[in-house]
């Protein structure tokens, strides 16, 4: 199995990233990983060079770059050029913790979409109370949808939960102001009764108050709404833990209390990191892309690095291929 990487993507590039791919090559012994950018600046940190292969880039796409603009501009970039990696059959796969736009336009132009989706849809897996966490889609790939996108997601969202986390008949939830059906706006109506008829579980309409207590294991939505919510979480759980840490060290009795309960709060603290669930995959390309998070550590992209081959070893791409043709199939017979 091969994947390409973005060395040069995220906040602690390369270092983290190539770090992490060194632990990742460690792990798996049929894993051969391309790393993408300067190649002077990874070198530095490549510790074993078996399975290991450097393709220099000697430019970067940054933050403040337009998306678009930049990938085609920058034909040169780390992210470009891991991009036509996969394109050109010499990686199964690709990572990046960098630009998230430039990464969705990268995977349109060069990677390719999946015949029949309309629209790819950036995919994370985030935590919830019991452990086992939930796909969300979509977080901000689009943040326009029609009804037609959602059950896409479904689907897309269906097979990943499936194949990769093992999750047998995966509960696919439609996120609303309601549980009731009929609840919301016009999208989430249509979309709604499309999904009662799709080839999943759908469980019907779920609330955003719920989403962490594991209401769904799949929960589909625009990606306007996806990206608040998805903000939202994050945003909370990090407050959660200031307050926590300012009330901890508010006092010498607070502080030796703070002692006691040191590994149960360390233990929560990774019950919500992200790192311990990879990426956010771009379902409805032609092949597994995957956006690391921008401040990803050497933990985080093993993770996504293992996410990445499992969905390359369960043919998370070709499953979904097969389903949305099958459906396909279905509707010109029933015309």
């Amino acid at each position: 199995m091969k994947i390409a990487i973005d060395a040069m993507g995220g906040d602690y590039a390369p270092k983290e990233i190539v770090l992490g791919a060194m632990d990742a090559i460690q792990e798996f012994d049929n894993l051969h990983i391309t790393l993408v950018g300067d190649e002077k600046q990874i070198t530095e940190y490549v510790t074993n060079s078996e399975r290991i292969t450097i393709v220099h880039a000697d430019e970067v796409i940054t933050g403040d770059d337009e998306p678009v603009r930049a990938v085609r501009r920058k034909k040169n970039s780390s992210m470009v050029k891991m991009a036509e990696e996969v394109k050109e059959g010499r990686a199964d796969a690709c990572i990046s913790a960098g630009n998230t736009g430039a990464l969705m336009s990268a995977g349109l132009f060069v990677v390719g979409r999946i015949p029949g989706i309309d629209r790819p849809a950036l995919s994370p897996t985030l935590p919830t109370l019991e452990g086992e966490g939930f796909l969300m889609l979509d977080v901000g790939a689009n943040v326009d949808a029609k009804p037609t996108h959602l059950v896409q997601y479904a689907i897309m969202g269906s097979v990943y939960a499936e194949k990769v986390r093992s999750i047998k008949n995966p509960r696919i939830g439609l996120l609303n102001i309601g549980t009731e059906d009929g609840k919301g706006n016009d999208l989430t109506k249509k979309a709604f009764e499309l999904m009662k008829k799709a080839p999943i579980n759908f469980v019907g309409n779920v609330e955003s108050r719920d989403l962490l207590n594991g209401v769904a294991d799949v929960v589909v939505t625009d990606g306007f709404t996806g990206n608040v919510a998805l903000k939202t979480v994050e945003g909370t759980a990090a407050s959660l833990f200031t307050m926590l840490k300012e009330t901890f060290m508010s006092s010498l009795k607070t502080k030796l209390a703070a002692g006691l309960v040191k590994n149960d709060l360390k233990g929560l603290k990774d019950k919500l990191d992200y790192s311990e669930y990879g990426g956010a995959a771009l379902f409805g390309l032609a092949a597994p892309v995957v956006k690391a998070h921008g401040s990803s550590n050497r933990r985080a992209i093993f993770s996504a690095i293992k996410q990445t081959t499992h969905m390359v070893e369960h043919r998370v791409i070709e499953t979904i291929k097969e389903t949305v043709e099958s459906m396909r199939v279905d509707e010109e017979d029933n015309e």
